[in-house]
């Protein structure tokens, strides 16, 4: 089979399993596949697999059918277990699966679940597994998001393509739920601060800088919110006591949907380069990204109104986990101020 001939065998309205990334960023980012997909085939199915943290986060993405638990956690091959999930999904009746990561072992349940149409980028030599399998281009397309929806197009289309911009949708009643269990009042004044990167600290802006700001929204009537994982605590509770203990402080204590119908409330983002402010920014709230080690031209949050805070130091982006100059000036250097004045721009701006 050629690689032009799976994109024509596709039904009119085909029934596709996207095999999910499990970050989520990343997984914020795959939305802009599944839009892009229910543009060219109104009529498809959309099942994804992906880890059950997932799940709350694609009941937020309306091109979602249904969400297929990858029962095994990130880094385990478990080939008998792959082999089984693969027969398991033989009766759904795939026309296509679409492959997000580029790794052997999750290309094995495609394969096993009999699907007529595998496309995925090469990656670990998965010839065979993949029978629509295509060479990515980085230096064609040279964003994640690019890459990602693009495997939803035929492998002669224009490139780079055309991405769709994630938008994760809240519905009032989570709104009102997360505000009634946190005993919150809302406000138009909410600012959520984001000081985690589960990646390392050659990501994470410095916590007395974020403290500093918010002191500084929180001297003027804003309430300041902080956001993150049970690994993000004790940052976040070093940044409060910074702050005299006037943040709402919701590392740990939250579900990733209740986090993400929290942030729905926020009327303003700080964030590292982080999953939560891809979620921010496809919630369609004002984010300042703030980028250190990473590259914000490959993953930058795709929303209008992101202002990206990145010094562009000759030595980033190293992509390292630490810095390994160890200076981290590439954060050090993006000041409170820097950050401030941004916010002041996007209060100013369009809601």
């Amino acid at each position: 089979m050629s690689l032009r001939e799976p994109n024509n065998i596709l039904k009119k309205h085909p029934k596709i399993l996207v095999v999910g990334p499990s970050w989520v960023g990343d997984m914020v980012m795959a939305q802009s596949l599944f839009i892009a997909l229910k543009d060219t085939h109104p009529e498809c199915q959309i099942d994804v697999l992906a880890p059950a943290w997932t799940l709350s986060l694609l009941e937020t993405m309306p091109e979602v059918s249904k969400a297929v638990v990858m029962p095994l956690p990130r880094g385990r091959f478990g080939l008998m277990e792959r082999i089984k999930l693969g027969l398991s999904l033989r009766s759904e009746g795939y026309d296509q699966a679409i492959l997000l990561p580029n790794s052997w072992k999750s290309a094995i349940p495609t394969f096993f679940a009999n699907i007529p149409v595998r496309t995925g980028y090469i990656g670990e030599c998965r010839w065979g597994l993949l029978n629509d399998a295509r060479k990515l281009d980085k230096t064609l397309l040279t964003m994640t998001v690019q890459r990602f929806v693009a495997l939803g197009l035929p492998v002669d289309a224009p490139m780079p393509p055309v991405c769709p911009k994630p938008a994760l949708t809240i519905s009032k009643d989570r709104q009102q739920l997360v505000l009634d269990k946190f005993k919150l009042t809302p406000s138009a004044k909410i600012l959520a601060l984001c000081p985690g990167a589960e990646y390392g600290p050659a990501k994470r802006w410095p916590i007395e800088y974020y403290a500093e700001v918010a002191r500084h929204k929180i001297d003027q009537g804003w309430q300041v919110w902080l956001f993150g994982s049970d690994k993000d605590k004790a940052d976040a509770a070093q940044l409060n006591r910074q702050a005299s203990g006037f943040c709402t402080d919701f590392t740990g204590r939250t579900s990733l949907a209740e986090a993400v119908a929290l942030m729905s409330l926020a009327n303003t983002v700080v964030s590292n380069d982080s999953g939560l402010m891809h979620v921010a920014a496809a919630l369609n709230k004002k984010v300042i990204a703030i980028y250190g080690s990473s590259d914000p031209g490959f993953t930058p949050p795709l929303n209008d109104k992101a202002h990206i805070i990145s010094l562009n130091l000759d030595c980033a982006p190293c992509f390292k986990r630490e810095c390994p100059l160890g200076h981290s000036q590439c954060l050090t250097g993006i000041s409170p101020e820097q950050v401030l004045e941004q916010i002041t721009v996007t209060q100013s701006g369009p809601k």
